[in-house]
């Protein structure tokens, strides 16, 4: 039986949202045990489902607390779930606490795959035809060309999970040309170019991402950020765009209406609540991170996200990836 930990504290709306999403998965999935991890008060009249275990600690983490913070406080609901993945008592983990802190606490309670110098956090992002997997979208801010070499295999194991067959690769960068960006883009894209060949692409920029054009956008944390919140601001911004201009008059509205399955369909495929979590890659185990802001749907399918991870054994993957790179 698979089991997945998952911190209940972790999130804006913990405890009340992720505690319901944990709970609807546990009942439509009972060949998964469920290890809830959170504070005594969190369990009150509260009937569990059998494949449910309830582990009490007395410490949760604040969604502004320091990465350094996290690691001193191992009482927290999210260093004790990372602590029975660690023990090999749960397979994955799930949290929609600080990304800093569960990165920290991924890293160095968890433990790193050997020879990966940075787990990366890889976001699948939706374009034209289906997503692309963006790696990193925020967990490491300063990194070396060795960094992102490794976050391209790592976001190429990701994105076959997901169901690419063969996943080309490009280099987020300020121009498609060879000698564009900083020192550090020219020699990765030497690095990649010298190990990936046909199946890497060159530099995209930012207006490539959504369309398709590659399967594995590779950056460093700071410009992979930029470029998803952007994204995610540019989709809000239409959706609003498009919700006013329906209320101007009878005939905006009567379109709309005729158009609203189509709207339907595009506000699903943005909808990062549909993605539920993206992978922590390159630790010793699963480890999702949920949105911040998750509503328990969203925990549902961050916990969808944990089980594949585990059946699809996503960290013996990158080891065998890893390996291949070091021949």
């Amino acid at each position: 039986m698979k089991k997945i930990a998952i911190d209940l504290m972790g999130g804006d709306y913990a405890p009340a949202e992720i505690l319901a999403g944990a709970l609807s998965f546990a009942k439509e999935n009972e060949d998964v045990e469920l290890y809830l991890v959170g504070i005594e008060e969190n369990f009150k009249d509260v009937q569990l489902p059998k494949n449910c275990v309830k582990v009490v600690t007395d410490d949760f983490l604040p969604m502004d607390v320091k990465p350094t913070e996290a690691i001193r406080r191992k009482k927290s609901t999210m260093y004790v779930s990372c602590q029975l993945a660690r023990e090999k008592k749960v397979d994955a983990v799930v949290s929609a606490g600080n990304t800093g802190a569960l990165l920290a606490c991924a890293t160095f309670v968890v433990g790193r795959i050997k020879g990966i110098e940075r787990p990366t956090l890889a976001v699948p992002i939706p374009t034209k035809n289906d997503f692309c997997v963006l790696a990193d979208a925020g967990a490491n801010i300063d990194v070396k060309p060795s960094n992102l070499l490794q976050f391209a295999i790592m976001g190429v194991e990701y994105a076959k999970l997901l169901g690419k067959d063969n996943p080309t690769i490009g280099l987020l960068n300020v121009g498609t040309e060879e000698n564009k960006g900083t020192q550090k883009e020219k020699e990765a894209f030497q690095i990649l170019k010298e190990r990936f060949g046909n199946q890497f692409i060159g530099n995209v920029e930012g207006n490539d991402l959504n369309t398709g054009k590659v399967d594995v956008v590779v950056a460093d944390g700071f410009h992979g950020n930029i470029a998803m919140k952007t994204m995610e601001g540019a989709a809000k911004m239409i959706t609003e765009l498009i919700k006013s201009e329906v209320k101007r008059n009878i005939i905006s509205a009567l379109g709309a209406l005729l158009m609203k399955p189509v709207f339907n369909s595009l506000k699903n495929k943005l909808d990062p609540k549909k993605y539920g979590g993206t992978f922590f890659i390159g630790v010793e185990g699963i480890v999702v991170k949920a949105h911040g802001n998750s509503n328990r749907t969203a925990i549902f399918n961050a916990l969808k996200v944990a089980k594949k991870g585990v059946e699809e054994e996503l960290p013996l993957k990158i080891k065998e990836a890893l390996l291949k790179c070091a021949e």
